[in-house]
């Protein structure tokens, strides 16, 4: 847990939160595919990652377009 926590740091402030918050609020009830969902938008560029989380744009995976969809009403 503590290295996901790490990894959420990322190089805009807005993008820790929202990754944080997720991962404190959500991690332990998600289903196995959404927490490699979840991974996998970890290992993104911030710049990608902003386009999900802040732009509105949609992952073409379901499952990330699912947590991403999560993550924004945090």
């Amino acid at each position: 847990m503590s290295r996901l926590r790490w990894q959420c740091r990322r190089g805009m402030r807005e993008l820790d939160v929202l990754m944080t918050r997720w991962l404190e609020r959500d991690w332990a009830t998600a289903s196995s595919a959404e927490r490699l969902a979840f991974q996998q938008l970890l290992a993104l560029q911030d710049p990608e990652l902003a386009e999900y989380l802040l732009r509105g744009d949609t992952p073409a995976d379901p499952t990330q377009a699912g947590v991403v969809l999560r993550i924004r009403e945090c």
